[in-house]
């Protein structure tokens, strides 16, 4: 229990996290590359491809099961959100919350309710135990979680009516 003597080290790390985030006035940063800062559609897009990209290194290098469906999560909702803010006005504000993402899929009509439905309860059910519960993730959790993020990230960006812009092609 912390009396007001936390460590050092971790107070040091904590500033310069915050420091990094504070981009301004850094001169030149050092940006992700592949993530597009076109618009926000392209931003959301292109990240869903590199977390896609990181699922394959990290499937490849076997038994990183937590990783992999965490990483497939954001993928699948980085895809989504890609889909609503080039085809609708939402804006990345709209999608705070991570069950907003299902949510809008079915409104927009990009999924059937049940589809949308059964995914935002796969987020809440099985996410949550995946990372908070005392369950220990599976290889077959991962891979099925892989085929998941792969193939909605595939459909919307099938979706989308501009090309071009997916990093995965």
């Amino acid at each position: 229990m912390s009396n007001g003597s936390d460590p050092a080290a971790v107070l040091a790390a904590l500033d310069r996290a915050q420091d990094a985030f504070e981009i301004v006035g850094r001169g030149r940063t050092a940006f992700e590359d592949g993530i597009s800062a076109d618009e926000d559609w392209k931003t959301q897009l292109t990240k869903a491809c590199r977390l896609l990209e990181v699922v394959d290194t990290l499937q490849s290098q076997d038994g990183y099961y937590t990783a992999v469906i965490e990483v497939c999560f954001g993928a699948i909702e980085r895809s989504i959100e890609a889909y609503a803010l080039a085809m609708t006005n939402d804006t990345l504000q709209d999608f705070q919350d991570h069950q907003f993402s299902y949510e809008r899929a079915y409104q927009m009509g990009l999924f059937e309710r049940e589809t949308a439905e059964a995914m935002k309860d796969l987020y809440s059910e099985n996410r949550t135990e995946s990372y908070y519960g005392g369950g220990r993730p599976t290889q077959e959790q991962a891979e099925a979680m892989t085929d998941l993020a792969s193939a909605v990230h595939q459909f919307a960006v099938s979706q989308i009516r501009e090309g071009g812009v997916c990093l995965c092609d």
